[in-house]
């Protein structure tokens, strides 16, 4: 069972903090969705806590960041892009940290390689790395104790296009 001020990962909505939780019957979860523009609070019934997940270790999240370089792009392709956008979104829900990065790099690479030949990427391939990009940064960022900011220059910097500090 998780306690207030405890950070998770809600299938739909990404990481949130635990602002409530109401006992009886109906236990419930009082959740507010962290780094989003407007903020809803979210009722999550304890009954159902299997769904949600904790977040990241700090050492899990610096070796994800470490791994990046090394990590495989996916190769699933649907016929159309809607079918390729529910796969995706469903492994974003279902999948970890790890999972979503993956996804981010896959539609970086895709998007690059669709510019390089002067073609104008689906927006659905945007929309995915949006989202996948936003929950796996604000993942990260709450593991490192972070802004998802400094996440993406921790990105950069392990591809080695920022030089490391000393």
């Amino acid at each position: 069972m998780y306690s207030v001020g405890d950070y998770l990962v809600h299938p739909g909505q990404g990481v949130c903090q635990v602002r409530d939780v109401t006992s009886g019957p109906q236990a419930v979860y009082q959740l507010l969705p962290i780094g989003k523009r407007h903020p809803v609070h979210i009722s999550f019934p304890v009954a159902n806590e299997g769904r949600l997940r904790p977040v990241l270790s700090r050492a899990e999240a610096r070796q994800i960041i470490e791994d990046y370089p090394t990590i495989e792009v996916e190769s699933f392709q649907a016929r159309n892009n809607s079918l390729e956008e529910e796969h995706y979104r469903n492994e974003m829900r279902q999948g970890s940290c790890r999972d979503s990065v993956r996804i981010v790099k896959t539609f970086r690479a895709r998007i690059a390689e669709l510019s390089s030949r002067n073609k104008k990427p689906p927006v659905a391939y945007e929309r995915i790395l949006k989202e996948a990009s936003e929950r796996s940064c604000s993942e990260l960022a709450v593991a490192l104790d972070c802004t998802p900011e400094d996440v993406v220059v921790l990105f950069r910097r392990s591809m080695g296009e920022i030089p490391e500090e000393n």
